[in-house]
């Protein structure tokens, strides 16, 4: 079955198209960044027109690119939710209009599901059962996953996200919007040891996340250093994210390792925006080597928001006979324990 895979949910219009047989034969991305930069965040109007406006040509190029006629497309997947609600209805309008314009099977797919499942789309995909960590700008959530649709969540964040804390230190550190890639490339200049930021709730037990404290720790560090030297010079500024970086990855791998040893699992998974900072990657590999598991995540153009996501996990939930009704789905909060199971998958 070959797929059209639409993503809108936030500030990213990503089209793929993806085939049962042959894999992920083309896609394409267009990031709204220079639209909502001046305003320092996503501004959710601005979004779901800019979606309305590059989705159809979009879904032009990447037809074009696959080599494909529309006649050859037997389904159309696109992100129903979690998101903004203006920019999901936009890309679930318009995939419903595709289906029933050329007769095919639609399905609304859970935004986080698509980042779960979006290192099955590399050459080495990871078999289940498996531990996930979905980190990215809106979410930190640790899930036990035993198939697709299997999800139990074993932890997430009682606050501010991973991604969102990094977004907002870069705030902080005046870095251009967004703050979170700017921060994890100044925190490679940065000194380890001048600064010492705390590790949120690892002193107690469980698998659950709070960020919140620690961006306020920075905050009060920078306040510190100006108020005793003025304005930040360049290296205490790489310093404070280097700080700011190595609370965050320790804290997540802190975590990560308590649920593999939870739940007995060899196989860890990360997956959203946040899966592709390096220091991350690094140290998680170093904490599963030591457990005698193994890590698996996306190439970085499949860490953040794209369509092949949806399009794979779309794909696999309509060969499952899985679809949508009449209506338009689209749900700006959902569970990803709610998902129906499937019991089959095609790589």
């Amino acid at each position: 079955m070959i797929v059209l895979g639409i993503e809108t949910s936030c500030d990213e219009t990503g089209v793929a198209i993806y085939d049962s047989k042959r894999g992920l034969l083309a896609d394409c991305l267009y990031s709204q960044i220079a639209i909502h930069a001046q305003f320092g965040g996503v501004i959710p109007e601005l979004a779901s027109r800019d979606h309305i406006r590059k989705t159809l040509p979009l879904i032009n190029e990447v037809i074009a690119k696959a080599g494909i006629a529309n006649s050859d497309i037997g389904g159309v997947a696109y992100t129903a939710g979690p998101g903004l609600v203006g920019a999901l209805l936009v890309g679930a309008a318009i995939g419903r209009a595709l289906g029933m314009g050329w007769n095919v099977p639609t399905i609304g797919v859970h935004h986080m599901e698509g980042h779960l499942l979006a290192p099955m789309l590399e050459a080495d995909p990871p078999r289940f059962p498996f531990v996930a960590l979905l980190v990215s700008g809106g979410h930190t959530q640790l899930v036990a996953v035993t198939g697709i649709g299997q999800y139990k969540l074993l932890g997430e964040s009682l606050d501010d996200a991973a991604g969102e804390a990094f977004d907002k230190v870069g705030k902080m550190l005046g870095l251009p919007y967004p703050g979170g890639p700017h921060v994890a490339k100044l925190a490679r200049e940065g000194v380890t040891g001048r600064f010492k930021f705390p590790r949120p709730m690892t002193n107690r037990p469980g698998l659950d996340f709070s960020f919140s404290g620690l961006k306020t720790f920075v905050r009060n560090t920078i306040a510190e250093q100006r108020a005793a030297n003025g304005d930040l010079d360049s290296q205490t500024k790489a310093d404070i994210a280097r700080a700011f970086e190595e609370a965050v990855v320790g804290t997540l791998a802190i975590k990560c390792r308590r649920a593999l040893e939870h739940t007995g699992l060899k196989t860890l998974i990360i997956a959203g925006g946040v899966s592709a900072n390096v220091h991350l990657r690094a140290v998680l590999e170093t904490t599963v080597s030591k457990l005698q598991a193994r890590l698996f995540y996306a190439q970085p153009r499949f860490c953040t928001d794209n369509g092949a996501m949806i399009a794979y996990a779309g794909c696999q939930r309509l060969l499952a006979g899985q679809r949508d009704d009449l209506g338009i789905k689209a749900l700006p909060r959902w569970s990803l324990e709610s998902l129906p199971s499937i019991t089959s998958v095609s790589n």
